[in-house]
């Protein structure tokens, strides 16, 4: 199949539709092809890297490792994925999205250099974002892996420290199906004679093995790092620096403070490289932002937005639901890809979820709207059939409201859970949002693209959707 490059007017948009038709395969694990290409661009960070790997906490680790070195002062570059918004959002320097234009720019030099080097989506963005990083002057440069670690795109570059979040099971058919299998992949971000900091408080051998194997310098929680803390503020203990008297990071969720701890690990072990002050500590962790974690919109109803998409991401979502207190009813619009472990992940979540908005999701990973109810029905003791949302109901009275029934009472949770079904998350938004009262939830989950279009609503609306409400324990 011939592929013709963009032309030099072609937006971002353009460029990113011809990267998804560029390889016969969307994930394609490899180094080789990638690094001959990187190598071609002659592609160099002369800055301290921190590699960030990991099931989960990805993101928010790299947002307080981010947001602390910028109030330290330093320049920082920051590239992560997915993205809820705009593929932008991906590329950060000092803390601003990089533009369409610098993208295109470094885009057409990456297809100039590959030549007949076959490279998927995230590899050749990958490679534009190093360019933009090099010729930014950065610091610090702090890069999330995209998927596992040993052949992800992102591990062509030599971490000066090395970050694994969790190991927990996700993208099981690339990865592997144990957590032994997965920990291995996501061990090989470490480096000889590196920091490697594990925040899994219980990691796979595997893990422990590979660091042994390669000489890292290994720092594991609850050995080398740990963390301490009241209802009012928290405390980090490391090797040989205590940070006390920290106010809690500006994100919610149950695991934020093993997150941190693993943040200030990494700035510890690089103590000789970045110096990052008491007060500069606290303020970055204050500051910080990520949306789309247990992100709590200001108004009533509540909204609550989480990208949680596996089961130990929704465990951790439903130890923070339950922090908040009683709410009347919990509305939760849920889109999930097949390829997750749906029926684990939901069953996280069944027992606090009154009102399930199903909703389809595109794509070749999307999963249909009526797959997932089953799973609901199933998980709630009753495979009742379920009610498909259709846009155009002006026959059905108020009194039954637009593609929702009353499921017959489970015989397993004895509550009254109802299933509706829909064709896209911003449906069943809408739906939840005519149905919630003031007093109850609504929780939008399961999926990047489930909560990103809830996003673009919202901000079409003119909400503040970077804002949070009280700090995350």
């Amino acid at each position: 199949m011939s592929h013709t490059a963009p032309a030099s007017d072609a937006t971002l948009a353009d460029w990113l539709h011809y990267l998804e038709t560029l390889h016969p395969k969307a994930i394609d694990l490899g180094l080789e092809r990638v690094r001959a290409v990187a190598e071609r661009l002659a592609i160099s960070l002369d800055c301290v890297k921190i590699v960030v790997a990991g099931t989960n906490g990805k993101g928010s680790t790299c947002a307080m490792l981010d947001s602390i070195l910028r109030t330290a002062g330093y320049r920082v570059g920051m590239y992560t994925s997915p993205h809820l918004l705009r593929f932008n959002e991906r590329i950060r320097i000092n803390g601003e999205e990089a533009s369409d234009q610098a993208i295109i720019e470094q885009l057409e030099r990456v297809e100039a250099a590959r030549g007949d080097i076959s490279l998927t989506y995230f590899e050749m963005t990958t490679l534009a974002a190093f360019l933009l990083f090099q010729a930014a002057r950065l610091d610090a440069a702090v890069l999330e892996i995209g998927m596992g670690g040993r052949l992800d795109a992102v591990n062509i570059m030599d971490a000066d420290c090395s970050i694994l979040t969790s190991v927990d099971l996700d993208h099981m058919q690339w990865l592997g199906d144990t957590r032994e299998a997965i920990g291995f992949e996501k061990a090989h971000v470490f480096r000889p004679g590196c920091p490697a900091i594990c925040a899994d408080p219980l990691p796979p051998q595997t893990v422990l093995d590979y660091a042994q194997k390669i000489g890292a310098d290994l720092w594991r929680f609850g050995v080398d790092f740990n963390y301490s803390g009241d209802r009012q503020q928290w405390a980090y203990g490391g090797r040989s620096q205590r940070r006390a008297a920290l106010g809690y990071p500006a994100l919610r969720g149950a695991n934020q403070l093993i997150n941190a701890s693993a943040a200030l690990a990494a700035l510890e072990a690089l103590g000789n490289k970045l110096v990052v002050s008491q007060q500069e500590v606290r303020e970055g962790l204050i500051n910080v932002n990520l949306p789309g974690r247990v992100q709590i919109l200001p108004g009533l109803p509540h909204i609550i937005l989480d990208v949680a998409h596996n089961p130990h991401a929704a465990a951790a979502l439903g130890q923070s639901l339950d922090a908040m207190g009683h709410y009347p009813h919990t509305y939760a619009v849920v889109g999930m890809l097949h390829d997750k472990d749906i029926e684990h992940t939901l069953e996280k979540m069944s027992r606090r979820i009154d009102r399930w908005m199903c909703t389809s999701l595109g794509g070749p990973r999307g999963t249909k709207a009526e797959d997932l109810a089953q799973i609901v029905h199933r998980l709630s003791g009753d495979e009742a059939p379920v009610d498909t949302f259709i846009e155009h109901t002006a026959e059905l009275t108020r009194s039954r409201k637009p593609g929702v029934r009353s499921a017959p009472r489970p015989a397993v949770a004895h509550r009254d859970v109802q299933v509706s079904t829909f064709d896209t998350p911003q449906q069943a938004f809408a739906e939840a949002r005519k149905q919630a009262t003031d007093n109850d939830r609504i929780l939008v989950f399961g999926s990047f693209a489930t909560v990103g279009p809830i996003l673009e609503v919202l901000h079409a609306e003119g909400r503040d959707v970077a804002a949070y409400v009280g700090r995350g324990r």
